[in-house]
């Protein structure tokens, strides 16, 4: 039986040490993962005021966390120390939820579809929130869509930034030279910033071939930036890295049989 992905080669662009999974599953279905990450995941300059709300949990309602990485951070700061009792806990995805159950936090509050803030905002528990002091764990910058709309709620916020997002400063001299040759199949991409930096790292010469190449992405508004981009098929799959690899293997599969995908 020919795998789903045989042949096929797949520009994964998480960071670095979010990497394998998807890579891993890629090779699974017969396809041949490039790693090039786009996004890098960095420690906060002065960690002094993440501290300090850390050693203040005991003050909050709730404490929601934006990503896996934030998880990390953060959990890996509050070590051993037993988390207020009193303490409910969040989350935008799946992924983050998985993540803070390895820290041994359960129950979470999260969506069961759509991943994002707004699925969050509708769910009851943060419908009612009034007088609730409110702690999110994100990092630097970020939507201001949560924390706002609960705010305008009767909630109390304060943010705690654990990490940096930056551009990594990598040899984009291989990538552009895949692109020109027509050695990329697929592109993977999981937020909008980091298909922005994939088009700033590649250089304009190279964007002409980068709009043309399937790009696979995991929320509607990565889609709506690939389309701003320019970019002629836009995929949109399930969240996380089975979803990821659900739409590779659909769409080649589909492909393969004389059918064309296209959004």
């Amino acid at each position: 039986m020919v795998e789903p992905l045989t042949g096929i080669t797949v520009l994964v662009t998480r960071p670095a040490h979010q990497a394998g999974g998807l890579a891993d599953r890629i090779r699974a279905a017969g396809g041949i993962p490039i790693l090039f990450p786009v996004l890098e995941i960095l420690d906060i300059t002065d960690a002094r005021p993440l501290v300090a709300l850390i050693g203040r949990l005991d003050e909050f309602n709730l404490a929601i966390f934006i990503s896996p990485n934030a998880v990390n951070k953060a959990m890996n700061l509050i070590g051993r120390r037993p988390l207020p009792q009193g303490l409910k806990f969040a989350a935008v995805g799946q992924g983050t939820v998985k993540t803070l159950e390895k820290f041994g936090i359960n129950p979470v509050i999260a969506p069961a579809t759509r991943f994002d803030s707004e699925a969050l905002l509708d769910m009851p528990e943060l419908k009612q929130v009034e007088g609730k002091h409110i702690i999110i764990f994100r990092g630097d910058g970020g939507r201001e869509l949560l924390g706002k709309t609960l705010a305008e709620r009767g909630a109390t916020l304060e943010y705690a930034e654990c990490y940096r997002r930056a551009k990594p400063d990598a040899d984009t001299g291989s990538l552009v030279e895949a692109l020109a040759h027509g050695k990329i199949s697929a592109v993977t991409i999981t937020s909008s910033e980091g298909l922005r930096n994939l088009f700033d790292m590649a250089g304009e010469p190279a964007h002409v071939w980068l709009r043309r190449i399937p790009l696979f992405v995991s929320h509607e508004r990565i889609a709506q930036t690939a389309k701003k981009l320019g970019c002629v098929q836009v995929i949109l799959t399930s969240a996380g890295d089975d979803g990821l690899l659900e739409g590779l293997s659909n769409y080649f599969q589909e492909e393969a049989h004389g059918g064309i995908q296209s959004h």
